[in-house]
């Protein structure tokens, strides 16, 4: 498994999810940039194809829920999904907002922060999302500052294959757990949703020296009871919420 000290440097990590998400428009340029901002560490991202194989920053498979569009993201190019307005549904301020690509969130602050790029993928066979993903994390010699999650255990295999330098992290709930697919396969970090975690799931994770990395904790009591577990980071849509919370606090 490879080391993470040069991500964690000893410290809980406060990572934003899809961005500063509470105040801006989720996996967008401006959400993203307001993390940066309030002082989260990194942030937290979701990405798949367009049709024309184009890596994009987007939550669900569809559009309609964020932007004034309709239809699957797979089924528009992207000079279509760039015509889309991604701020509008969430505030007037925000209109005009685009759909990023995941090049250009690295360009605007994968410098700056540590990255978890989420692989939305929920085939057992490939659409090449994870080669993509690792050509771009190395165009961007982002391999040092990012991970690498997914709900499906078979991307993680498949990216693993692909870039070994770069840790992986598995994502799983109550309800989505396909955790017996990375039987006895290496990774370095678990992405549990925050329910899961208690003193005896620290204590097996610590044994078997997995990172805990978990979402979405919007509750600053429940992320200073995280924090003194000793989970590694805290997955949160309010950055400046949580920072705020265990500021101060000794493990």
């Amino acid at each position: 498994m490879l080391p993470l000290e040069n991500i964690y440097q000893g410290r809980m990590l406060v990572l934003g999810h899809r961005g500063a998400r509470a105040y801006a428009p989720m996996n967008t340029i401006p959400a993203f940039e307001l993390a940066l901002k309030q002082g989260a560490d990194g942030i937290e991202l979701d990405t798949h194809l367009s049709k024309d194989g184009q890596l994009i920053v987007l939550h669900d498979f569809s559009v309609d829920a964020t932007t004034n569009g309709k239809g699957f993201a797979k089924d528009f190019t992207l000079e279509e999904l760039k015509e889309l307005d991604a701020g509008s549904r969430f505030s007037p301020e925000f209109a005009g907002t685009r759909i990023p690509t995941l090049d250009e969130v690295f360009e605007a602050v994968g410098k700056k922060l540590f990255i978890n790029v989420e692989i939305k993928s929920e085939t057992q066979d490939t659409d090449g999302v994870e080669q993509a993903v690792a050509d771009c994390i190395a165009r961007h010699g982002l391999e040092g500052s990012t991970i690498v999650s997914s709900f499906n255990p078979l991307a993680l295999r498949r990216f693993r294959a692909i870039m070994p330098v770069v840790p992986i992290g598995y994502l799983y709930s109550r309800e989505y757990d396909f955790s017996e697919a990375l039987q006895d396969f290496p990774h370095e970090a678990k992405h549990p949703e925050d329910d899961l975690i208690d003193a005896a799931y620290m204590e097996w994770a610590r044994l078997n020296h997995y990172r805990v990395n978990t979402w979405t904790v919007n509750d600053p009591n429940r992320a200073v009871k995280l924090y003194q577990l000793g989970v590694d980071a805290i997955i949160t849509d309010a950055p400046d919420v949580i920072i705020e919370a265990v500021r101060g606090q000794s493990r």
